[in-house]
């Protein structure tokens, strides 16, 4: 095994954990053991959640410039071991290694944003707001907090929050995806080589008994969560009901509009990349084709599409000619394989069946599918409404751009959506109209910089405040409102 037994990192040590309960870490190419995962007992929770509140004094009492001096170094760790980062998310979760980079990438730039928290956190001074009497506010941080991460971006979403969170003088634990843990196990190692003192940021491997106890842990202030629309949910109640803050991004459905007016040579590539990319195991990636215009427009298009992505390589991620990887485990591709059998038992047109699988090289089927294309989907189909979470594209259409966004704004879910066109009329009505939180005009995945916050609607996004830029930096901290006179 290539990466052995993982362990936990609790108050700057790593633990093996005493748990009977392992789980394999597979790599998806090849189908084989590459690690295990142990689920960390309720002892080895609690010892983390109280590392991390007994580092929170003297950690929220540090300068903000020097806290920002450790996620520089930390930064700079990053760059220096930014291929084997990328490599461990390829082999863990089966991504291409050019996808590996961009998530490497925007991981990093997470910190890098964090590291301006002495700006970030400033509060607000308004003298006299009555006769010889001044009044300001003080951000203040307010303890432990934790993330569960999901399995598709396993390196990269942790860091939505945790370079926020601990810049802020919050402290932290991290329970990383059971599939993938290795990516944070890299990272912490170089949180710890960063020496960010012990007991900041911890790490408990497990799965969704850990991710209770640290929801339920009295001492825990607030949850960060991303994955599917029923969890999500359930962890905003269960939140709500502690008194805690949190974060809970859901599912998604999104639909890309396609108007008659767009260039459909460049639109094709933007489209592939975004319906296929991480192997459609993305928040933002592409679901719906909704094409507007006319029958000829229509045939240009979808003809387009489907060649384009039968031709999309599938195979290893390591090998730098493949287009698209493997899903990141069996359980995962036989629940998209049962939406493509759905989707043909409601009538919808299968032109091209992923479960037909063609890899460029030699390896076992059991993670893979190829690009799946269905037309003739109609708004009330299942796999229109339902999120997929696999390579699998629905095309429909619509007769005017005002029925798409009607189409579109009635899912439940408004995570992001993009439109396609060359009309600066039509752009408008759709960025004004459109319910969604991410809104892409000419791009596939409208997905925000770091410095922005990762938008989400309905049962998309649970919560007040946002992933990432200012929203972020206000839900790891609390302003106090001072009122000050001198008799």
């Amino acid at each position: 095994m290539e990466f052995g037994r993982v362990k936990n990192f609790i108050n700057g040590k790593w633990e093996d954990s005493k748990s009977k309960e392992i789980s394999e870490i597979r790599n998806p190419a090849f189908d084989e053991v590459i690690g295990e995962v142990p689920m960390s007992t309720e002892d080895e929770v609690n010892r983390a959640v109280r590392a991390a509140k007994d580092a929170f004094p003297e950690w929220s009492a540090t300068p903000q410039v020097t806290r920002a001096r450790y996620l520089l170094r930390l930064c700079s760790l990053l760059e220096e071991n930014f291929n084997e980062l990328s490599i461990v998310q390829t082999k863990e979760h089966g991504k291409t290694i050019d996808e590996s980079r961009g998530e490497t990438r925007r991981g990093i730039e997470c910190c890098e944003v964090a590291a301006g928290i002495p700006s970030l956190m400033m509060g607000e001074y308004l003298r006299d707001i009555a006769r010889g009497i001044d009044e300001y506010t003080v951000n203040e941080p307010l303890g432990v907090f934790a993330t569960i991460a999901p399995f598709n971006f396993p390196f990269m979403v942790p860091l939505w929050f945790i370079p926020f969170a601990i810049a802020t003088g919050n402290t932290f634990v991290t329970k990383p995806a059971p599939g993938d843990p290795v990516s944070q196990i890299k990272l912490h190692e170089l949180i710890d080589e960063a020496g960010i003192p012990p007991g900041v940021v911890n790490l408990v491997n497990g799965n969704v008994d850990a991710a209770n106890m640290l929801i339920e842990h009295q001492d825990v202030t607030g949850v960060t969560f991303v994955g599917s629309v029923p969890i999500a949910k359930a962890i905003y109640k269960q939140c709500g009901e502690l008194g805690k803050r949190v974060i809970a991004n859901g599912g998604a459905k999104n639909y890309l509009i396609v108007m008659p007016d767009s260039d459909i040579e460049k639109v094709i590539p933007s489209m592939m990349n975004s319906f296929y990319g991480n192997s459609g195991q993305r928040c933002l990636a592409g679901a719906v084709a909704l094409v507007v215009g006319d029958d000829a427009f229509y045939k240009k298009f979808s003809d387009a599409f489907i060649e384009a992505a039968s031709k999309i390589k599938v195979g290893n991620g390591l090998n730098t000619n493949i287009q698209m990887g493997p899903l990141q485990s069996k359980d995962k591709k036989d629940r998209v394989a049962k939406y493509i059998e759905i989707g043909v038992m409601e009538g919808a047109k299968l032109v091209l069946d992923g479960r037909n699988i063609k890899l460029e090289e030699d390896l076992p089927h059991t993670c893979f599918l190829n690009p799946t294309v269905f037309e003739d989907v109609l708004p009330d189909m299942t796999i229109a409404k339902e999120e997929i979470f696999g390579p699998v594209a629905c095309i429909m259409r619509a007769k005017t751009l005002s029925q798409a966004i009607n189409i579109i704004n009635g899912l439940s879910v408004a995570n992001a959506s993009c439109i396609y066109t060359s009309s600066g009329k039509s752009a408008r009505e759709f960025e004004k109209n459109i319910d969604a939180g991410n809104v892409g005009i000419n791009v596939g995945v409208a997905a925000p910089m770091a410095f922005f916050p990762f938008g989400g609607r309905k049962d998309s996004f649970l919560g007040t405040l946002h992933a990432d830029g200012k929203d972020v930096i206000r839900f790891f901290t609390d302003p106090k409102v001072i009122i000050k006179r001198w008799l």
